[in-house]
């Protein structure tokens, strides 16, 4: 996933609302969001050929989504068994935990991992090789709108050595998602999360991305709170229409 952003604590009806498109090679399987069993439950789509997933939310009311960081730097395994790992937790709090552990008995490549639920909201960055962030971190945000994208987090942006021009227009991109999707007077959750589908939607904000072999292959749209809705677009949401997915959960 390339695009991030989560309103937390903003709407007191939904304390968790997130929007979000995923870019990825064209020819990686993935399958959509569906329920999977476990103590607790979780509800994500599924990366087929590495295991583990980019985005979901558990029975509990935890949140995690990922994207990769624009840094040198292999792992172990797939990024996508962080969020896998955060999903197993009951709170935020003990899902940075967890992640936390885990990264001390494996290596990743470079990561942001967003962790939220009604009351905290973590987002961990494991760096690179060539990257200014040197090791990892753990954030606790405050409430308010956050974007996060490969190049970093609410303005804390560097200039990946190896895409300096990419680096820069993704970090102009993401200073105008943060300033549009600031929350207008009287907008409710659901009216926010449907604007931010639009604005992730439409091209001048550079964020659906169309490439050779490479580009946006679904967006997701996620309120959790007094009613828990996951909308799901199966492809670029310029041309795809979100969908629920959450009536199995």
């Amino acid at each position: 996933m390339c695009t991030l952003v989560v309103a937390w604590r903003v709407f007191e009806t939904a304390p968790v609302c997130v929007a979000a498109n995923r870019d990825e090679s064209f020819d990686r399987p993935a399958a959509p969001p569906s329920v999977r069993e476990g103590d607790p439950a979780v509800l994500a789509p599924r990366d087929e050929r590495a295991g583990g997933t980019w985005l979901g939310y558990n029975e509990a009311g935890v949140l995690a989504a990922i994207t990769n960081r624009w840094a040198a730097g292999d792992g172990d395994r797939s990024r996508g068994h962080l969020v896998d790992e955060a999903l197993s937790a009951r709170t935020a709090v003990d899902a940075a935990a967890r992640v936390d552990a885990e990264l001390e008995a494996r290596d990743y490549a470079p990561f942001h991992l967003l962790m939220a639920d009604d009351d905290a909201c973590r987002l961990v960055e494991n760096g690179g090789t060539d990257d200014p962030l040197d090791g990892r971190r753990t954030r606790a945000l405050a409430a308010g709108v956050h974007v996060v994208v490969n190049v970093g987090a609410d303005g804390e942006w560097f200039r990946p050595p190896a895409r300096p021009d990419a680096g820069r227009r993704q970090a102009d991109a993401a200073d105008r998602l943060q300033e549009t999707l600031r929350p207008r007077d009287g907008e409710t959750a659901a009216d926010w999360t449907a604007r931010a589908g639009d604005v992730l939607a439409d091209h001048e904000f550079g964020v659906c991305v169309h490439g050779d072999g490479f580009g946006t292959r679904s967006s997701s749209l996620v309120r959790l709170g007094d009613d828990r809705v996951f909308a799901f677009a199966d492809g670029p949401p310029c041309r795809t229409p979100y969908e629920r997915v959450d009536d199995s959960m």
